[in-house]
């Protein structure tokens, strides 16, 4: 299974937008999560590891060949729910493929993916996806479109997951 998490808390989040439209983008064999939607505790280093939403989760990430972090970017980083998914889910990231979709209002942001991917490669062996997805808002037409160029990038990306996964558990 391929996963898609949103991480935005935004009802009308660009990430969001992006990572629905790469979430139907796979033809089968996907899931999406909209971290919105669940109740997820904040990591506070002792009792929130026994929230059953983060051994469901835990499973999940565990069992997915490729995951999309979708997540806007604030103050030249992801948001802290993208920071608190992974706090929380610790250890199911092992060896773990993953890709990043970003948003964020200005162009200057853009490399702000690379420091949560090297924390993926160090703490837990990751293999990122070598192609991430950053939009500014000059790439959105309202607010439930976004033009080409992004709706492309997006369909490389997903198609990377496919192809990377695919070629990972070869045999």
């Amino acid at each position: 299974m391929h996963l898609v998490i949103s991480c935005s808390l935004n009802k009308f989040s660009r990430s969001r937008l992006m990572a629905q439209y790469a979430f139907d983008l796979y033809c089968k064999d996907a899931k999406i999560i909209d971290l919105k939607d669940i109740d997820f505790p904040i990591c506070d280093g002792d009792i929130c590891y026994e929230d059953p939403i983060v051994d469901e989760l835990k499973k999940i990430i565990s069992i997915s060949k490729s995951i999309l972090i979708a997540s806007p970017i604030y103050n030249f980083d992801f948001n802290a729910v993208a920071k608190n998914l992974i706090e929380l889910t610790g250890s199911s990231w092992k060896d773990k493929l993953v890709g990043f979709i970003s948003a964020a209002s200005g162009t200057s942001s853009y490399m702000s993916p690379m420091s949560f991917a090297n924390s993926l490669m160090l703490d837990f062996r990751c293999i990122i996806i070598p192609r991430f997805v950053y939009a500014d808002k000059k790439c959105f037409i309202g607010e439930q479109d976004m033009v080409d160029e992004i709706k492309n990038r997006l369909e490389d990306l997903v198609d990377s997951s496919i192809l990377l996964s695919h070629a990972l558990t070869r045999k």
